[in-house]
């Protein structure tokens, strides 16, 4: 059989293992094998093996010597390999210690030429469909059809005398020619990203440049100080660059070459400049320093004499004024002898935003306890900007000595290889369409400015300097770089503020090329991941594959960057980077089109009809079908297409382009984007999205989005000293894993609050009850308990764990997970359950018991200052609980007991609703429902989202699977329940199926007895989701605003509603301070508000007025 492995086509890559599977269960006899690289170790392999409709995992490992084997337990004898085809027929045989011998190779699928385009910036190319690279033999002979251009390039090299080339460079090609030549064409068209073994010979023939560079830009630095040239980082070019790969020194030596280039043609002329400026100015630095000090009275001016005019419930028109640096609130009312009235800001102690009136705000002075005053604004934005610089004034004045919340800007522009023009203080404002702010507070300066930018023909340090400038110019404010990264023409520059600089640590840049087979750097993507204090954020801009029918290259785009873009803290390597930051911010041209006709488009742009073009976007679509982006998160769209513009105006379109094949047609689409993920129970809220209108360069526009971020302070390491440590305790566990394995597992858990990652011992229960599914329990004796590194509770409830469920034989894992320790932090465990994921890719469920236990002499917490704005869903449910102590906030600073007070328990403001589970296949094992078959549908603008359940067949506009056949559905009685268990103490109730009914009631076991229950952590059921547009606001029915508070699955909303009211003891009318006037208020009066999104979800589209 050695002729018939001679071409390994059963060697895989790096394909994921859920594809493995996928491909191994498509062949369904037993013996079918394939190798794909490890997920675990970089160098190994993976020998996925079927068998009685399993898939069994070996781990292949090169030794020192480079010899190959399949670990093996101890006490086995393990056999050594050559080549990864010897390792294949040496285990064609029975009996050599695998579950069945390798019979039946499952060929790698071919991969189509995908990279083709709308022609604007790619060229199609061509790439190697051959098979996968065969396996060399030490001796590193080349095959015959390459010997003959083998043999004339060993004749060139002897032809070279010794004058003509580095001595040490003709032995380093000789050694090339002779072996390693051929290792790198094997490689090549084996689908390698480039010349492995060459690019060492680049490296080693550049080293001496790399400190002439070096040298030269250090001089040129001096020279640029002397004459007071504001050069920036020069010296960042003199990085160190041993350790390195080849690959990284050679963009590291052209990165340098292109700093030199930039600046030896632009050094003579600015110093010119700036000595004519000079002579003319001869106290530069007190003239500097006295325009920061008129900036400064300026902006006080301006602050102090802002004017909102509102309307006061039952005491008129008024006008009130924001003195930021007094901090007080004038309210003047202009009529009568009351005159003006000062409000300081200790007295202001909440602000609710009422949710059925967009313009109106409720401010509670000195106490809960007196009836707030509602206040009616002209507009949202003249309450947003209200509510903002109310922040800003409790801030300035809470004497704290870290921020509780910054304001963070993201840019993105596809220039179209043209310069911009120049002035981008629009972009940088935030002025122009869609959700912009209110120009009382668009010139306030954020706390950090993420500009990404495509098809960039500025080097890196003139587009660098031309934002610093914009900045300057709209901010007064000389902000300082953190970061720039590019990647050809894809930049990402970071900015913070000058007394931020310190706040920042861990700075991290990283790209990843997906043009052209992940060759090309014309597509692909930046990133920068910094740590402000003890918050990880990330950021990054992408350039993705461009064309109308290019989709699915997207998504793969996505997938390759989410996987290899190597940002944030090392050890969580097991995590891709949609895990490793408490924020990450996503934007770029991501070139998602829509699938619709231009001139219908056109229409519906002209006519501001957005909402209806939102259901034939196809970013919307791949994020429904959870193919790209799954749990991200993007703000309503309230602006026209930002691509295809005619250049020098933002009045057409140039949706027709004239080639010689023809006419290509690009309709408007919204390409340029901007997301975001964000850990659970964490704060953010997007506050503008839109593009700008008059910056005419390319024919896209800039778009921006700022968001309002909670940060955590530093971690505090005291707890180590304290005689009683804190710790976090896993209970019952169960865990449901797409796989066709059967191996055992263990969970990992990782998170900056602990000394090392930790693990469970392996899980102690296993079944398989539907094909293709694997069930694991885990009960509490697995677990090891966990200590922070601090105790301090203020700090605890801030973190989150990182969990990784992992197979115990090749060790790779199988989804991960985060889990908040916000709400869990008190006496009793607490029930969490979400998702995993895995390279994007949803997973399965987890669901279990935690709790996180702080020593009683630190669990003092202090309310943060974004805890000061509520939304009225929150307040309702405060304000109705029977124990006083929970209303909140207390005065900004102010520390309380928290274990006497069960406001801790309660959903926090940025609670995410809870999964949906009938949108995940883990709801039917978890809850017990028999397995049915789902048929996928794409959501449409006319068509109300709902859930459809038969006896045959499930549907399902939020569907992600296409589930396998199952047997018909019995007819059973809803109220039937059972308890799903697998040798752990973890109950967990459900019901059965009702062939009779509308959907499967999920009931979900209480949290706690005096509140809803709570399913946090989970994703939301749609993915397009906006945080500042009220609920009645949204038309398109199938896109819709989850509410702050936590709710379970709520898809049977009649049976469930009356289940609750069963349960709720009713105050008599009188008791409920006036008669309910909505149907919206009285769910809220009961504590039944999670269930006001599945009535308008299921034909309720209005609750302000009864049926």
């Amino acid at each position: 059989h050695s002729h018939k492995w001679s071409r390994p086509t059963w060697y895989h890559r790096d394909i994921t293992r859920v594809r493995a599977e996928e491909l191994l269960a498509r062949a369904g006899r037993d013996g079918s094998f394939l190798v794909r690289d490890s997920e675990s170790v970089p160098g190994a392999y993976a020998l996925c093996l079927l068998f009685q409709r399993h898939v069994h995992t070996y781990r292949i490992l090169p030794d020192a010597d480079g010899l190959l084997a399949v670990q093996a337990t101890q006490g086995v004898q393990v056999n050594c390999f050559r080549t990864l085809s010897d390792l294949v027929v040496g285990y064609q045989h029975p009996h050599k210690g695998l579950v069945a011998p390798l019979l039946y190779p499952v060929m790698r699928e071919s991969e189509p030429n995908d990279e083709s385009s709308d022609g604007d910036d790619e060229k199609p190319g061509s790439t190697f469909a051959s098979p996968p690279p065969r396996a060399m033999s030490p001796t590193g002979h080349p095959p015959p059809s390459s010997s003959g251009a083998l043999h004339l390039l060993l004749q060139r090299l002897q032809e070279l005398s010794p004058n003509s080339a580095g001595c040490e460079i003709i032995l380093l090609l000789d050694e090339y020619l002779h072996g390693n030549v051929c290792k790198d064409l094997e490689n090549v068209k084996g689908g390698a990203s480039g010349l492995q073994h060459f690019q060492c010979i680049l490296s080693r023939a550049c080293d001496s440049l790399h400190s002439e560079i070096d040298q030269t830009l250090s001089s040129l630095e001096t020279l640029a100080k002397v004459f007071g040239h504001p050069s920036g980082h020069l010296t960042f070019s003199t990085m160190q660059n041993t350790g390195k790969s080849p690959e990284e020194n050679m963009d590291n030596l052209l990165h340098k070459l292109t700093t030199l280039c930039n600046l030896l043609s632009s050094l003579e002329k600015r110093v010119e400049t700036h000595m004519t400026e000079t002579a003319c100015k001869h106290h530069i630095s007190v003239c500097f320093l006295c325009s920061l000090v008129i900036c400064k009275c300026l902006h006080l001016f301006m602050c102090m004499c802002l004017h909102v005019k509102i309307k006061v419930v039952r005491y008129g028109r008024q006008t009130v004024s924001v003195d930021i640096d007094a901090g007080v609130l004038l309210f003047d009312k202009k009529t009568g002898s009351f005159g003006v009235e000062t409000v300081t800001h200790d007295r202001i102690v909440q602000l609710v935003k009422i949710q059925r009136g967009p313009a109106k705000l409720k401010m509670v002075i000195d106490s809960h306890h007196n009836p707030p005053r509602e206040l009616v604004f002209e507009s949202l934005k003249k309450r947003e900007a209200f509510c903002r610089l109310l922040q800003l004034m409790k801030t300035a004045h809470c004497q704290q000595s870290e921020l509780d919340v910054i304001s963070v800007f993201v840019g993105t522009w596809n220039m179209g290889g043209t310069p911009p023009p120049g002035s981008l203080q629009s972009w940088v404002t935030c002025c122009g369409l869609g959700l912009t702010p209110d120009e009382s507070i668009a010139t306030l300066p954020h706390d950090i400015y993420a500009v990404g930018t495509q098809d960039n023909p500025q080097g890196e340090r003139e587009w660098a300097e031309h934002i610093r400038a914009t900045l300057r110019s709209a901010t007064n404010i000389d902000f300082k770089q953190v970061a720039v990264q590019s990647l050809w023409n894809i930049r990402l520059a970071v900015f913070v503020k000058p007394e931020h600089e310190g706040h920042i640590s861990q700075v991290n840049t990283a790209s990843v090329k997906t043009g052209l087979g992940n060759t090309l750097g014309n597509k692909g993507a930046v990133g920068v991941s910094l740590l402000f204090n003890g918050t990880s954020m990330g950021f990054v801009n992408c350039h993705l594959t461009s064309g109308s029918d290019k989709a699915l290259r997207r998504n793969h785009n996505f997938q390759d960057i989410l996987r290899l873009l190597s940002l944030g803290e090392k050890q969580l390597g097991t995590f891709d980077i949609s895990l490793r930051f408490n924020h990450l911010f996503w934007c770029g041209d991501l070139n998602y089109r829509l699938d619709l006709d231009a001139l219908d488009i056109l229409k519906h742009v002209s006519k501001r009809e957005f909402d209806e073009l939102m259901c034939a976007d196809q970013l919307i679509r791949e994020r429904h079908r959870r193919k790209a982006f799954f749990n991200f998160k993007e703000e309503k769209i309230l602006f026209p297409p930002t691509y295809r513009y005619e250049r020098g105006s933002r009045d057409c379109y140039l949706w027709q382009k004239y080639k010689s094949s023809g006419v290509q047609v690009n309709g408007p689409s919204w390409c340029d984007r901007v997301l975001w993920k964000s850990y659970p129970e964490s704060h953010i809220i997007c506050t503008s999205y839109g593009c700008t209108d008059d910056i005419f360069t390319s024919d896209h526009s800039p778009v921006f989005a700022t968001f309002e971020v909670g940060v955590i302070s530093q971690s505090s390491r005291t707890g180590m000293e304290s005689f009683s440590r804190a710790s976090i305790e896993l209970e019952a566990t169960e865990v449901i894993v797409k796989t066709a394995s059967k191996a055992k597992f263990f969970i990992e858990f990782h998170s900056r609050c602990l000394e090392e990652p930790r693990r469970s011992a392996e899980n102690d229960s296993q079944c398989c009850e539907v094909p293709g599914f694997l069930k694991l329990g885990w009960s509490s004796k697995q677990f090891p308990k966990l200590h922070p590194v601090f105790s301090d509770l203020e700090h605890l409830r801030d973190q989150h764990l990182l969990l990784s469920v992992k197979s115990c034989d090749g060790f790779e894992s199988y989804g991960e997970c985060c889990v908040a320790l916000h709400s869990v932090t008190g006496k009793s465990s607490d029930l969490f359950e979400t998702c995993l994921t895995h390279r994007g890719e949803e997973m399965g469920s987890i669901r279990g018991r935690i709790r996180a236990y702080g020593p009683p002499d630190r669990r003092r917490i202090r309310e943060r200052v974004y805890v000061f704005t509520l939304s009225m869903v929150k307040y309702f449910y405060l304000h109705t609980c029977s124990d006083d102590r929970v209303l909140l906030p207390f005065s900004i600073g102010h520390y309380f007991d928290y274990t006497s007070c069960s406001l801790c328990r309660a959903p926090s403001s940025s609670y995410v609703a809870a999964p949906n589970s009938y949108t995940n296949p883990a709801y039917f094992i978890f809850e017990g429902v028999p397995v049915l078959r789902r048929v996928e549908e794409i959501p449409s603008s006319g068509k109300e989202s709902q859930v459809v359940y038969t006896q045959s067949e499930l549907t399902s506009t939020a569907s992600s699977y296409q589930l396998f056949p199952g047997p018909d559905v019995p007819n059973t009685s809803p109220n039937q329940r059972h308890t799903t268990s697998s040798n752990t103490s973890l109950l967990l109730q459900s019901h059965k199926n009702n062939a009779t009914q509308d959907s499967v009631l999920s009931d979900y076991q209480r949290l706690h007895q005096d509140r809803p229950p709570s399913m946090r952590n989970g994703p939301k059921l749609y993915p397009y989701i906006s945080t500042t547009v009220p609920v009645d606001e949204v038309s398109v029915p199938w896109i819709v605003e989850q509410p702050t508070t936590a709710s379970g699955d709520n898809s049977l909303t009649a049976l469930q509603i009356a289940k609750s009211l069963s349960e709720v003891d009713f105050q008599p009318v009188s008791v409920l301070h006036g008669a309910p006037e909505t149907v919206r208020e009285l769910l809220s009066t009961l504590g039944l508000q999670r269930y006001t999104l599945d009535l308008s979800r299921n034909g309720w589209d209005d609750l302000d007025y009864f049926r």
